[in-house]
């Protein structure tokens, strides 16, 4: 009887699993297919079809959290992704990986940083602080980005790579809009939530701005998301 309602309970367990993975399967998929429709039948520029993939893709860290999925599950998936884009650079798998003028390791680096926050912060029984990184990524560079293409008329150049100051203060603004709300949701209305949000946000823009090969898609999810951490730790 005993080995029965184990057996049961562990089938239930992985039809559980098998769902929110489902879902969060599923998130991807249709903004892969947006992304597609957009690119196929708009002239929307190459840039614009990537950050629809680069913001939408990484709110599935957001339904992660919000279904308790297990780390190996995010880790797993992490490393299939890095090594499809690995591919892509020498195989036209996702063609469009390259397509922003210049060579860049991003989207290799945007896949690795979600498997290592998951990894570590999962681990310490603290995800909000790996959403958190990824949500910073998503939003803040995604959107500074499309502005400072946009909008930037005051330009500036680091190693190489052009920015503008109003993309970087998009940066600093979302960064801290979002750190501020995971850590108010997680931590309370406390002063360090108010505190460490702009000290994170300031982290968060300074590592932008050194974005050669895409790097910024490495340091700035894994820099916002251990800053977070360890100021929240350290002040309280």
């Amino acid at each position: 009887m005993r080995l029965f309602l184990n057996t049961f309970l562990s089938l239930e367990n992985l039809s559980l699993l098998s769902l929110e993975t489902a879902i969060a399967g599923a998130w991807v998929g249709l903004i892969i297919c947006i992304a597609w429709v957009v690119s196929s039948f708009t002239n929307s520029e190459p840039e614009i079809i990537r950050k629809i993939v680069h913001i939408g893709t990484g709110n599935v860290i957001v339904i992660a959290w919000w279904l308790d999925i297990p780390a190996f599950v995010g880790i797993y998936a992490s490393i299939l992704a890095s090594i499809i884009t690995l591919l892509s650079y020498k195989f036209p798998i996702l063609p469009g990986i390259n397509s922003v003028g210049r060579h860049s390791w991003g989207t290799f680096f945007y896949a690795v940083s979600i498997g290592v926050l998951v990894a570590v912060f999962w681990h310490l029984h603290q995800p909000q602080y790996a959403v958190l990184g990824i949500m910073i990524m998503t939003w803040g560079d995604g959107l500074a980005a499309l502005i400072g293409k946009r909008f930037g008329k005051h330009k500036y150049i680091i190693f190489g790579a052009g920015k503008s100051w109003e993309g970087s203060l998009t940066v600093t603004l979302i960064s801290y809009l979002i750190c501020a709300t995971l850590l108010l949701l997680t931590q309370g209305n406390i002063w360090q939530t108010w505190i460490v949000s702009l000290i994170v946000a300031c982290i968060a823009t300074i590592l932008e701005t050194f974005s050669y090969l895409g790097i910024d898609n490495l340091t700035v999810p894994i820099g916002s998301a251990v800053s977070a951490y360890i100021l929240m730790e350290l002040l309280s």
